[in-house]
């Protein structure tokens, strides 16, 4: 395997994502203090989650994050925490500048995000990579589609019931 995995008892992974966190309102309320101390919160909360922030940066009304996840962390929790640890920090640290833009209200982010997943290889690459895996009769099949993986995978001889495809790699 290339790339930068991580290596656990049971397991080998990168899972990267990509987020996006919005103003309430896209306000344009993130300073450049405020964006040098969201890096930071954001960094620390994902040493607690065992994530790594790997990218970050923002703009006046967003920031962007790119994070190595660990796969026992579900994106949503993680991102609902960053969201909650922020934006408690960054109004108590700032409040003044917070009040020219939402006044009392206790707000900072939308309650809407964006996550997308990111990784070394392009969805094209890793679809010919499995399209191009040797079936267990030993013959690549090339391209297969889901009709052809159900036909490839029904019981026959060569694949008694309950052989549902190749076993994980080691």
């Amino acid at each position: 395997m290339k790339g930068n995995y991580t290596k656990q008892n049971r397991s080998v992974y990168r899972l990267t994502v990509h987020v996006v966190l919005v103003t309430k309102y896209r306000r344009k309320a993130i300073s450049h203090q405020i964006l040098i101390r969201l890096r930071q919160i954001c960094s620390d909360t994902c040493v607690k989650w065992e994530c790594n922030l790997v990218e970050f940066n923002g703009e006046s009304d967003h920031i962007h994050l790119i994070i190595d996840l660990n796969p026992r962390i579900a994106p949503v929790k993680l991102i609902a925490n960053i969201k909650t640890v922020t934006s408690r920090l960054i109004r108590q640290e700032f409040p003044e500048h917070l009040k020219r833009f939402y006044g009392d209200k206790k707000v900072f982010w939308t309650g809407s995000y964006f996550v997308a997943s990111c990784g070394g290889v392009t969805i094209e690459q890793l679809k010919s990579y499995v399209q191009n895996q040797d079936t267990p009769s030993g013959n690549s099949q090339g391209a297969v589609c889901g009709t052809c993986v159900r036909t490839l995978y029904a019981p026959s001889p060569a694949n008694p019931p309950g052989i549902t495809g190749d076993p994980l790699p080691v």
